[in-house]
Protein backbone atom coordinates (compact mmCIF):
# COMPACT_ATOMS: atom_id res chain seq x y z
CA UNK A 1 0.00 0.00 0.00
CA UNK A 2 1.17 3.55 -0.72
CA UNK A 3 2.82 5.56 2.05
CA UNK A 4 0.71 8.35 3.53
CA UNK A 5 3.67 10.69 2.93
CA UNK A 6 3.86 9.83 -0.78
CA UNK A 7 3.73 12.71 -3.24
CA UNK A 8 3.98 10.48 -6.33
CA UNK A 9 2.95 6.92 -7.17
CA UNK A 10 4.81 5.45 -10.17
CA UNK A 11 3.01 2.59 -11.89
CA UNK A 12 4.73 0.24 -14.33
CA UNK A 13 3.47 -3.33 -14.61
CA UNK A 14 2.07 -5.83 -17.07
CA UNK A 15 -0.77 -7.99 -15.82
CA UNK A 16 -0.26 -11.54 -17.05
CA UNK A 17 3.24 -10.80 -18.26
CA UNK A 18 4.76 -11.54 -21.63
CA UNK A 19 4.16 -15.22 -20.96
CA UNK A 20 1.46 -16.34 -20.98
CA UNK A 21 -0.76 -13.37 -21.71
CA UNK A 22 1.00 -11.43 -24.47
CA UNK A 23 1.78 -14.63 -26.34
CA UNK A 24 -1.88 -15.63 -26.05
CA UNK A 25 -2.99 -12.23 -27.40
CA UNK A 26 -1.02 -12.95 -30.58
CA UNK A 27 -1.45 -16.67 -31.09
CA UNK A 28 -5.23 -17.03 -30.74
CA UNK A 29 -6.13 -14.22 -33.20
CA UNK A 30 -3.54 -15.60 -35.61
CA UNK A 31 -5.59 -18.79 -35.94
CA UNK A 32 -8.25 -16.73 -37.72
CA UNK A 33 -5.72 -14.87 -39.84
CA UNK A 34 -5.79 -11.72 -37.67
CA UNK A 35 -2.19 -10.53 -37.53
CA UNK A 36 -0.86 -7.87 -35.16
CA UNK A 37 2.38 -5.99 -34.60
CA UNK A 38 2.32 -4.80 -30.96
CA UNK A 39 -1.20 -5.56 -29.62
CA UNK A 40 -0.90 -3.49 -26.45
CA UNK A 41 -2.99 -0.40 -27.20
CA UNK A 42 -5.93 -1.09 -29.49
CA UNK A 43 -7.23 -4.02 -31.49
CA UNK A 44 -8.25 -7.28 -29.91
CA UNK A 45 -4.93 -7.43 -28.04
CA UNK A 46 -5.39 -3.95 -26.56
CA UNK A 47 -8.98 -4.64 -25.53
CA UNK A 48 -8.16 -7.85 -23.70
CA UNK A 49 -5.08 -6.29 -22.13
CA UNK A 50 -7.25 -3.44 -20.85
CA UNK A 51 -9.70 -5.87 -19.28
CA UNK A 52 -6.81 -7.57 -17.47
CA UNK A 53 -5.22 -4.31 -16.36
CA UNK A 54 -7.86 -1.79 -15.30
CA UNK A 55 -9.17 -3.68 -12.23
CA UNK A 56 -5.66 -3.57 -10.74
CA UNK A 57 -5.28 0.14 -11.48
CA UNK A 58 -8.64 0.71 -9.81
CA UNK A 59 -7.38 -1.05 -6.68
CA UNK A 60 -4.32 1.17 -6.66
CA UNK A 61 -6.45 4.29 -7.13
CA UNK A 62 -8.64 3.21 -4.23
CA UNK A 63 -5.56 2.83 -2.03
CA UNK A 64 -4.33 6.28 -3.08
CA UNK A 65 -7.68 7.82 -2.26
CA UNK A 66 -7.48 6.26 1.21
CA UNK A 67 -3.86 6.89 2.21
CA UNK A 68 -2.30 9.54 -0.06
CA UNK A 69 -5.13 11.49 -1.70
CA UNK A 70 -2.86 14.37 -2.75
CA UNK A 71 -0.33 12.16 -4.55
CA UNK A 72 -0.04 12.12 -8.34
CA UNK A 73 -0.20 8.79 -10.15
CA UNK A 74 2.47 8.67 -12.86
CA UNK A 75 1.22 5.83 -15.03
CA UNK A 76 3.37 3.91 -17.53
CA UNK A 77 0.97 1.08 -18.34
CA UNK A 78 -0.65 0.07 -21.62
CA UNK A 79 -3.29 0.27 -22.95
CA UNK A 80 -2.73 3.81 -21.66
CA UNK A 81 -5.80 5.47 -23.18
CA UNK A 82 -8.17 2.81 -21.84
CA UNK A 83 -6.44 2.88 -18.45
CA UNK A 84 -6.49 6.66 -18.10
CA UNK A 85 -10.15 6.89 -19.15
CA UNK A 86 -11.16 4.11 -16.77
CA UNK A 87 -9.31 5.59 -13.78
CA UNK A 88 -10.85 9.01 -14.43
CA UNK A 89 -14.33 7.52 -14.81
CA UNK A 90 -14.29 5.63 -11.52
CA UNK A 91 -11.90 7.77 -9.45
CA UNK A 92 -12.21 11.30 -10.84
CA UNK A 93 -10.64 12.77 -7.69
CA UNK A 94 -7.39 10.83 -8.03
CA UNK A 95 -4.67 12.92 -9.65
CA UNK A 96 -3.18 11.04 -12.56
CA UNK A 97 -1.28 11.36 -15.79
CA UNK A 98 -0.45 8.68 -18.34
CA UNK A 99 3.11 9.04 -19.59
CA UNK A 100 4.45 7.95 -22.96
CA UNK A 101 7.66 8.80 -24.80
CA UNK A 102 6.18 8.92 -28.29
CA UNK A 103 6.04 12.72 -28.68
CA UNK A 104 9.60 13.39 -27.60
CA UNK A 105 10.91 10.19 -29.20
CA UNK A 106 9.41 10.95 -32.59
CA UNK A 107 10.70 14.53 -32.45
CA UNK A 108 14.18 13.06 -32.14
CA UNK A 109 13.58 10.68 -35.07
CA UNK A 110 12.33 13.46 -37.36
CA UNK A 111 15.21 15.74 -36.41
CA UNK A 112 17.58 12.86 -37.20
CA UNK A 113 15.92 12.26 -40.59
CA UNK A 114 16.30 15.95 -41.46
CA UNK A 115 19.79 16.24 -39.93
CA UNK A 116 18.72 19.13 -37.71
CA UNK A 117 19.84 19.40 -34.05
CA UNK A 118 17.00 18.42 -31.75
CA UNK A 119 17.61 21.53 -29.64
CA UNK A 120 16.63 23.65 -32.66
CA UNK A 121 13.23 21.93 -33.02
CA UNK A 122 9.96 23.47 -31.82
CA UNK A 123 6.81 21.39 -32.00
CA UNK A 124 3.22 21.23 -30.78
CA UNK A 125 1.20 18.02 -30.76
CA UNK A 126 -2.18 16.81 -29.52
CA UNK A 127 -4.62 13.94 -29.88
CA UNK A 128 -4.97 10.63 -28.09
CA UNK A 129 -2.24 8.34 -26.86
CA UNK A 130 -0.46 6.72 -29.82
CA UNK A 131 -2.54 8.81 -32.21
CA UNK A 132 -1.50 12.38 -31.53
CA UNK A 133 -0.29 14.49 -34.43
CA UNK A 134 2.25 17.28 -34.72
CA UNK A 135 0.22 20.38 -35.47
CA UNK A 136 3.45 22.33 -35.83
CA UNK A 137 6.96 21.02 -36.44
CA UNK A 138 9.51 23.77 -36.93
CA UNK A 139 13.23 24.59 -36.76
CA UNK A 140 14.79 27.72 -35.32
CA UNK A 141 16.69 29.83 -37.83
CA UNK A 142 19.79 31.98 -37.36
CA UNK A 143 17.68 35.14 -37.09
CA UNK A 144 15.51 33.65 -34.35
CA UNK A 145 12.51 32.93 -36.58
CA UNK A 146 11.10 29.44 -37.14
CA UNK A 147 10.78 27.49 -40.39
CA UNK A 148 7.98 24.99 -41.05
CA UNK A 149 9.60 21.57 -41.54
CA UNK A 150 6.64 19.79 -43.10
CA UNK A 151 7.68 20.72 -46.67
CA UNK A 152 11.13 19.19 -46.02
CA UNK A 153 9.59 16.02 -44.56
CA UNK A 154 7.29 15.59 -47.55
CA UNK A 155 10.01 16.30 -50.10
CA UNK A 156 12.46 13.96 -48.40
CA UNK A 157 9.97 11.09 -48.31
CA UNK A 158 8.92 11.63 -51.92
CA UNK A 159 12.55 11.60 -53.02
CA UNK A 160 13.30 8.45 -51.01
CA UNK A 161 15.90 10.14 -48.79
CA UNK A 162 13.88 9.61 -45.64
CA UNK A 163 13.09 7.91 -43.40
CA UNK A 164 16.64 6.92 -42.62
CA UNK A 165 17.28 3.36 -41.40
CA UNK A 166 16.21 2.99 -37.78
CA UNK A 167 18.84 3.87 -35.20
CA UNK A 168 17.59 1.12 -32.88
CA UNK A 169 15.55 -1.55 -34.71
CA UNK A 170 16.23 -2.60 -38.29
CA UNK A 171 12.87 -4.41 -38.45
CA UNK A 172 11.01 -1.09 -38.15
CA UNK A 173 11.73 1.19 -41.15
CA UNK A 174 9.09 3.80 -40.19
CA UNK A 175 7.50 4.09 -43.63
CA UNK A 176 3.87 3.85 -42.49
CA UNK A 177 3.89 7.22 -40.74
CA UNK A 178 5.45 9.00 -43.70
CA UNK A 179 2.81 7.51 -45.97
CA UNK A 180 0.07 8.67 -43.59
CA UNK A 181 1.59 12.16 -43.51
CA UNK A 182 1.58 12.26 -47.31
CA UNK A 183 -2.18 11.72 -47.40
CA UNK A 184 -3.37 13.33 -44.15
CA UNK A 185 -0.95 16.24 -43.99
CA UNK A 186 0.40 15.69 -40.46
CA UNK A 187 2.87 13.32 -38.80
CA UNK A 188 1.61 10.96 -36.10
CA UNK A 189 3.64 10.67 -32.92
CA UNK A 190 3.56 6.90 -32.38
CA UNK A 191 5.75 4.47 -34.31
CA UNK A 192 4.87 2.96 -37.67
CA UNK A 193 4.67 -0.56 -36.26
CA UNK A 194 2.10 0.65 -33.71
CA UNK A 195 0.08 2.82 -36.08
CA UNK A 196 -0.21 0.09 -38.73
CA UNK A 197 -2.64 -1.84 -36.52
CA UNK A 198 -4.76 1.15 -35.49
CA UNK A 199 -6.22 1.61 -38.97
CA UNK A 200 -7.61 -0.77 -41.62
CA UNK A 201 -5.15 0.37 -44.30
CA UNK A 202 -1.92 -1.58 -43.92
CA UNK A 203 -2.36 -5.11 -42.51
CA UNK A 204 -4.62 -7.10 -44.83
CA UNK A 205 -4.54 -10.85 -45.42
CA UNK A 206 -5.20 -10.34 -49.15
CA UNK A 207 -2.53 -7.63 -49.53
CA UNK A 208 0.85 -9.06 -48.52
CA UNK A 209 2.43 -6.48 -50.81
CA UNK A 210 1.58 -3.79 -48.25
CA UNK A 211 3.62 -5.60 -45.60
CA UNK A 212 6.62 -5.63 -47.92
CA UNK A 213 6.19 -2.10 -49.26
CA UNK A 214 5.95 -0.46 -45.86
CA UNK A 215 8.13 -2.85 -43.89
CA UNK A 216 5.45 -3.73 -41.35
CA UNK A 217 6.93 -6.06 -38.69
CA UNK A 218 4.18 -8.56 -37.90
CA UNK A 219 4.55 -10.24 -34.48
CA UNK A 220 7.08 -7.55 -33.53
CA UNK A 221 6.19 -7.35 -29.85
CA UNK A 222 6.86 -11.01 -28.97
CA UNK A 223 10.20 -10.80 -30.79
CA UNK A 224 11.02 -7.56 -28.98
CA UNK A 225 10.08 -9.07 -25.62
CA UNK A 226 12.47 -11.98 -26.11
CA UNK A 227 15.26 -9.56 -27.03
CA UNK A 228 14.53 -7.32 -24.06
CA UNK A 229 14.49 -10.22 -21.61
CA UNK A 230 17.90 -11.35 -22.87
CA UNK A 231 19.22 -7.78 -22.74
CA UNK A 232 18.00 -7.32 -19.17
CA UNK A 233 19.75 -10.52 -18.10
CA UNK A 234 22.98 -9.35 -19.70
CA UNK A 235 22.57 -5.92 -18.13
CA UNK A 236 22.07 -7.44 -14.68
CA UNK A 237 25.24 -9.51 -15.09
CA UNK A 238 27.14 -6.41 -16.17
CA UNK A 239 25.90 -4.43 -13.19
CA UNK A 240 26.91 -7.23 -10.84
CA UNK A 241 30.50 -7.08 -12.13
CA UNK A 242 30.74 -3.29 -12.47
CA UNK A 243 32.72 -1.22 -9.99
CA UNK A 244 30.66 1.83 -10.91
CA UNK A 245 27.20 2.15 -12.45
CA UNK A 246 26.47 5.28 -14.45
CA UNK A 247 22.84 6.46 -14.47
CA UNK A 248 22.11 8.37 -17.66
CA UNK A 249 19.29 10.85 -18.11
CA UNK A 250 16.45 9.61 -20.30
CA UNK A 251 13.71 11.43 -22.19
CA UNK A 252 11.01 10.11 -19.85
CA UNK A 253 8.94 12.72 -18.01
CA UNK A 254 8.74 11.38 -14.44
CA UNK A 255 11.81 13.14 -13.03
CA UNK A 256 10.82 16.37 -14.78
CA UNK A 257 7.35 16.27 -13.23
CA UNK A 258 8.69 15.54 -9.76
CA UNK A 259 11.20 18.36 -9.97
CA UNK A 260 8.59 20.85 -11.17
CA UNK A 261 6.05 19.97 -8.50
CA UNK A 262 8.56 19.92 -5.65
CA UNK A 263 10.68 22.95 -6.61
CA UNK A 264 8.13 25.00 -8.53
CA UNK A 265 10.39 25.13 -11.59
CA UNK A 266 7.93 25.12 -14.51
CA UNK A 267 8.10 22.59 -17.30
CA UNK A 268 5.88 21.41 -20.17
CA UNK A 269 5.35 17.71 -20.75
CA UNK A 270 2.97 15.73 -22.95
CA UNK A 271 0.57 13.80 -20.78
CA UNK A 272 -2.56 11.68 -21.08
CA UNK A 273 -5.39 13.19 -19.07
CA UNK A 274 -9.16 12.61 -18.85
CA UNK A 275 -10.73 15.07 -21.27
CA UNK A 276 -12.39 17.96 -19.49
CA UNK A 277 -12.66 20.19 -22.51
CA UNK A 278 -8.94 20.02 -23.33
CA UNK A 279 -9.76 18.76 -26.84
CA UNK A 280 -13.35 19.97 -27.32
CA UNK A 281 -13.95 17.82 -30.41
CA UNK A 282 -13.43 14.56 -28.45
CA UNK A 283 -15.78 13.04 -25.84
CA UNK A 284 -15.71 14.18 -22.24
CA UNK A 285 -13.72 11.77 -20.10
CA UNK A 286 -11.79 10.25 -22.98
CA UNK A 287 -8.04 10.11 -22.47
CA UNK A 288 -6.43 12.90 -24.48
CA UNK A 289 -2.74 13.65 -24.97
CA UNK A 290 -1.99 17.38 -24.74
CA UNK A 291 0.77 19.72 -23.57
CA UNK A 292 0.67 19.94 -19.77
CA UNK A 293 2.21 22.74 -17.73
CA UNK A 294 3.74 21.42 -14.51
CA UNK A 295 4.80 23.54 -11.54
CA UNK A 296 4.14 23.78 -7.81
CA UNK A 297 0.41 23.81 -8.60
CA UNK A 298 0.68 20.34 -10.12
CA UNK A 299 -0.57 19.23 -13.54
CA UNK A 300 -2.27 21.92 -15.64
CA UNK A 301 -3.34 20.57 -19.04
CA UNK A 302 -3.70 23.05 -21.89
CA UNK A 303 -6.60 23.27 -24.31
CA UNK A 304 -6.00 22.42 -27.98
CA UNK A 305 -8.94 23.33 -30.19
CA UNK A 306 -7.36 23.53 -33.64
CA UNK A 307 -6.86 19.87 -34.58
CA UNK A 308 -8.01 19.42 -38.21
CA UNK A 309 -11.39 17.69 -38.48
CA UNK A 310 -10.16 14.71 -40.50
CA UNK A 311 -7.63 13.89 -37.78
CA UNK A 312 -10.33 14.14 -35.12
CA UNK A 313 -12.50 11.71 -37.10
CA UNK A 314 -9.57 9.29 -37.35
CA UNK A 315 -9.01 9.51 -33.60
CA UNK A 316 -12.67 8.79 -32.98
CA UNK A 317 -12.33 5.40 -34.69
CA UNK A 318 -9.95 4.48 -31.87
CA UNK A 319 -11.85 6.36 -29.17
CA UNK A 320 -14.94 4.27 -30.02
CA UNK A 321 -13.09 1.10 -29.05
CA UNK A 322 -11.66 2.65 -25.90
CA UNK A 323 -15.06 3.96 -24.84
CA UNK A 324 -16.80 0.62 -25.24
CA UNK A 325 -14.03 -1.17 -23.34
CA UNK A 326 -14.37 1.30 -20.47
CA UNK A 327 -18.17 0.97 -20.59
CA UNK A 328 -17.80 -2.80 -20.35
CA UNK A 329 -15.61 -2.42 -17.28
CA UNK A 330 -17.68 0.27 -15.58
CA UNK A 331 -20.99 -1.55 -16.05
CA UNK A 332 -19.71 -5.14 -16.03
CA UNK A 333 -21.30 -5.64 -19.43
CA UNK A 334 -19.73 -8.49 -21.40
CA UNK A 335 -21.64 -7.58 -24.56
CA UNK A 336 -19.70 -4.34 -24.81
CA UNK A 337 -16.48 -6.34 -25.08
CA UNK A 338 -17.82 -7.87 -28.29
CA UNK A 339 -18.98 -4.45 -29.46
CA UNK A 340 -15.55 -2.95 -28.87
CA UNK A 341 -13.91 -5.68 -30.92
CA UNK A 342 -16.51 -5.38 -33.68
CA UNK A 343 -15.83 -1.66 -34.00
CA UNK A 344 -12.06 -1.96 -33.92
CA UNK A 345 -10.84 -0.77 -37.35
CA UNK A 346 -8.27 -3.51 -37.99
CA UNK A 347 -10.27 -6.39 -36.51
CA UNK A 348 -13.44 -5.38 -38.37
CA UNK A 349 -11.54 -5.15 -41.65
CA UNK A 350 -10.32 -8.74 -41.36
CA UNK A 351 -13.04 -10.75 -39.57
CA UNK A 352 -16.81 -11.05 -39.78
CA UNK A 353 -19.11 -10.55 -36.79
CA UNK A 354 -19.38 -14.24 -35.90
CA UNK A 355 -15.63 -14.67 -36.09
CA UNK A 356 -15.10 -11.67 -33.83
CA UNK A 357 -17.54 -12.97 -31.22
CA UNK A 358 -15.90 -16.38 -31.28
CA UNK A 359 -12.45 -14.81 -31.00
CA UNK A 360 -13.46 -12.81 -27.94
CA UNK A 361 -14.89 -15.95 -26.34
CA UNK A 362 -11.69 -17.89 -27.01
CA UNK A 363 -9.53 -15.14 -25.51
CA UNK A 364 -11.73 -14.89 -22.42
CA UNK A 365 -11.37 -18.64 -21.84
CA UNK A 366 -7.60 -18.49 -22.37
CA UNK A 367 -7.21 -15.52 -20.01
CA UNK A 368 -9.72 -16.70 -17.41
CA UNK A 369 -7.17 -16.64 -14.58
CA UNK A 370 -6.38 -12.98 -15.29
CA UNK A 371 -9.86 -11.55 -15.85
CA UNK A 372 -12.64 -10.45 -13.46
CA UNK A 373 -15.30 -13.02 -12.61
CA UNK A 374 -18.09 -11.03 -14.27
CA UNK A 375 -16.35 -11.61 -17.61
CA UNK A 376 -15.48 -15.28 -17.19
CA UNK A 377 -18.59 -16.32 -15.28
CA UNK A 378 -16.48 -17.56 -12.41
CA UNK A 379 -17.54 -16.74 -8.88
CA UNK A 380 -14.99 -15.28 -6.49
CA UNK A 381 -13.61 -17.76 -4.00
Amino acid sequence: MADTEADFVIVAFQIGGYKPCTVTDFEIPKRLGLRQTIADTLGIGGIIRGLRTVPHLWKLAEDMRAVCPEAIMLQYVNPMAINTWAIGARYPDVKQVGLCHSVQGTAYELARDLEIPLDDIRHRAAGINHMAFYLNFEARQADGSYRDLYPALRAGYQAGRIPKPSHWNARCPNKVRYEVMTHLGHFVTESSEHFAEYVPRFIKTHRPDLIDTFGIPLDEYPIRCEEQIAAWAAQAEGYARAEKIEVKKSNEYTATIMNSVVTGTPSVIYGNIPNRGFIPQLPAGAAVEVPVLVDANGLQPTTVNDIPPHLIVLMRTNVNVQELTVEALMNENREHIYHAAMLDPHTAAELDLRQIRALVDDLIVAHADWLPGWITGRKAA
